[in-house]
């Protein structure tokens, strides 16, 4: 079904680099269209947890995965302005080869296009796209900023919250602001800092921090809910000061990380429902573009390669529609999970007064008799496998 059809794909992000090799592999003639001057990613640390790793080794990029990323041994919950430990999950002692990855968005990005390339993928530079039209019995449109119209054979959007082809799809939906802003930044880490995430965790506000690029860097993101509305964008900085008045509570750890950083990035945190459609009249969406979601289950990247993953399996058995329909079906349940349980790790995190007290005893509880069923609970997470067994763990 593959065999030299022509495929078109909007954004060069984690969701069109991996979906671009994925088909190319299998015999499609890809080309990607990125916006942007060169190939390059904003934000700094993410997460690839087993079920995305597992996608990466099946498209053969297990070795670059390893060479880039921390394997992530433990994650620690900690009362953020006492400094006690709340409890803590042992990542390495999952078994079955389970592995958690940190790594630097921009390095996955570089092994991705460098992997995209390879397969023979064209990755077209400052292609920007201001309308996308989509008519039954007609081939997808683009127009372009320049007033370009080109059409495609097929058309898949990978291109974020602000998908051009979702909004031709489903039209134009308004999300809504969480009251939530979140800040990221990176500064070097201290000697012999250890392969660990540590969540520290107040009123209002958490803080998640763990080391990227073989323990030179310690990435941190700091969350704190406000009535304020920050623009959803990822080229915001704002006053250190900001950040460092909102944590001030917190203990003397991380007050002095946060002393460190001169030009924290900001955005505001936006609730996107999912997709209704993903699909229709020769285009299809995948990753943000489809199913946006919260950081607090660091889900965005995998997620995005666990559709690459199904999208293109789907089309090398079935004519494109066909295929489409069938990788909604597969696809949107989980990921409407996925979702949610980010939307209640968001709450938890940000407890206070009683509610927060109980919360902590039962998680030190569990965490004392029971550690292991507190990873048990995310199974259908982690433990899934989209490529059936083509990955590694």
């Amino acid at each position: 079904m593959l065999k030299d059809r022509a495929v078109t794909v909007l954004g060069a992000g984690v969701a069109g680099l991996a979906v671009a090799r994925a088909l190319a592999l299998k015999g499609a003639k890809v080309r990607i269209l990125e916006q942007a001057p060169e190939i390059r990613e904003v934000g700094a640390g993410l997460q690839i947890s087993p079920n995305g790793a597992r996608v990466l080794s099946a498209l053969g990029l297990g070795a670059a995965l390893d060479r880039i990323s921390i394997r992530g041994e433990r994650v620690e919950l900690i009362d953020g302005e006492s400094g006690g430990p709340v409890v803590g999950l042992d990542l390495a002692g999952m078994g079955q080869g389970e592995k958690f990855r940190f790594v630097h968005r921009a390095d996955l990005i570089m092994v991705l296009a460098d992997a995209a390339r390879a397969a023979g993928v064209e990755i077209l530079l400052l292609q920007q796209v201001a309308e996308v039209t989509l008519a039954p019995g007609a081939a997808p449109r683009l127009t372009m900023a320049n007033g370009a119209v080109e059409e495609a054979d097929v058309l898949i959007g990978a291109d974020g919250i602000h998908s051009r082809v979702r909004q031709a799809l489903n039209g134009k939906v308004a999300p809504f602001f969480t009251g939530q802003v979140a800040w990221r930044a990176t500064l070097p880490a201290e000697p012999g800092i250890a392969p660990h995430a540590r969540v520290f965790m107040g009123p209002g506000r958490h803080l998640v921090t763990y080391p990227l690029r073989g323990g030179h860097l310690r990435n941190i993101v700091a969350v704190e809910e406000r009535r304020q509305w920050v623009e959803e964008s990822w080229s915001l900085t704002d006053d250190p000061l900001a950040l460092r008045i909102a944590f001030e509570n917190f203990v003397p750890e991380v007050r002095g990380w946060l002393d460190k950083i001169e030009r924290p990035a900001l955005w505001g945190l936006f609730r996107h429902p999912v997709a209704e459609r993903w699909h229709g009249n020769g285009a299809v969406i995948l990753g943000d573009a489809a199913h946006p979601t919260l950081p607090f289950l660091a889900q965005g990247a995998n997620m995005a390669l666990e559709d690459a993953w199904i999208l293109a399996a789907c089309m090398a058995v079935r004519p494109p529609e066909e295929a489409f329909t069938a990788y909604q079906v597969q696809r949107q349940g989980r990921c409407e999970r996925i979702v949610e349980a980010a939307n209640k790790n968001a709450r938890n995190y940000h407890l206070s007064g009683l509610s927060r007290d109980i919360a902590h005893a039962g998680l030190k509880l569990v965490g004392r008799f029971a550690p292991k069923s507190l990873l048990r609970r995310f199974d259908w997470l982690y433990r899934h496998d989209v490529t059936g067994g083509h990955g590694e763990g």
